[in-house]
């Protein structure tokens, strides 16, 4: 039983004999003439249930659409509406390839004018050749999902380092046959007729063919054109010059738990730390995190919600 699913199991469990295990506790007690404690540790065993249910069987399947503008020096011409999705991590608890084509559904009502694949698309840590067939076919069916995103400027990815430990060309493969454009440092231009921009793709830091390189990834951009950048790691934004109008990544989950007063106590990364969740501002240089929709090492989400996210990148007013 053990591993995420393991513990999942354990929560459906704790879910149905939980509130059978504090109503006997609570009445052994009562019985005992110790009334006091009987009904102090019920309240408090009561407020670790509903805790534990709502992190681990509540929270992670909800979807907040989360919409935010940036104003960034760096953008020419009309505002872009950006979708952004990440960490869909299919095969792992909570996300199938149902839940990925609701999604996409979703993501289509909010109209957006290019969608952006953040990666870590495969869920679990076990490279492809060690798992069962079904595990491998849900894996694929969960990419090929997007092919149902609409979008007038089209649908762009890059890879996350659960790709790459799953079977990153083959999770490329999936992705191209869905209709999304991949980029890997290399850049290709979004002809909009309002006013084109660029959109380019850093490598992930896990990858086996490249290391992320904004030089390599902006090297066929001119150098005042607008351009947005993905990452699935913020890590790279580090390196991000002057002239990148955004750069968008996914990866850290926004923590996953997100606790009162102590915050995030897990990072997924040291940039993380930084960079863990939502927009920021480096020395003029803006960079969104979202917190994705997916989960990993624990089947849990507390006070940071699974979401899609709708960017709003303009200039200054």
């Amino acid at each position: 039983m053990a591993g995420p699913g393991g513990v999942l199991l354990l929560a459906w469990i704790g879910a149905f004999a939980g509130p059978l295990i504090i109503l006997t506790a609570w009445a052994l007690l009562r019985r005992s003439g110790r009334l006091r404690l009987a009904w102090t540790l019920a309240g408090l065993a009561l407020v670790a249930y509903g805790l534990g249910v709502w992190a681990f069987l509540i929270e992670p399947r909800l979807l907040v659409v989360r919409r935010v503008t940036i104003e960034s020096p760096a953008w020419r011409g009309p505002p872009v509406r950006l979708g952004l999705i990440s960490d869909t991590h299919v095969a792992a608890p909570h996300v199938d390839p149902a839940r990925v084509a609701r999604v996409v559904a979703r993501m289509n009502a909010q109209h957006p004018d290019a969608v952006l694949l953040l990666g870590d698309y495969a869920g679990g840590h076990e490279p492809a050749a060690t798992r069962a067939v079904p595990a491998r076919s849900e894996i694929l069916r969960g990419v090929a999902a997007f092919k149902g995103l609409r979008a007038r400027l089209g649908v762009y990815a890059v890879l996350g380092n659960h790709d790459w430990w799953y079977d990153g060309p083959a999770i490329e493969r999936a992705l191209a046959a869905s209709g999304a454009v991949v980029l890997e440092n290399r850049a290709v231009l979004a002809p909009r007729p309002e006013g084109a921009f660029w959109i380019a793709g850093l490598a992930d830091l896990d990858s086996f063919r490249a290391e992320p390189s904004y030089p390599r990834a902006l090297a066929g951009v001119p150098p005042a054109a607008p351009v947005v950048v993905l990452s699935h790691w913020p890590d790279p934004f580090a390196q991000a010059p002057d002239r990148v109008a955004l750069t968008v990544a996914g990866h850290t989950h926004c923590g996953q738990v997100n606790l009162p007063v102590l915050g995030r106590l897990v990072h997924a990364s040291r940039a993380a730390r930084r960079w863990g969740c939502g927009a920021y501002v480096d020395r003029g240089r803006h960079l969104f995190v979202t917190g994705g929709l997916g989960v990993s090492i624990l089947p849990v989400r507390f006070r940071a919600p699974p979401e899609i996210v709708i960017v709003t990148l303009r200039a200054p007013v």
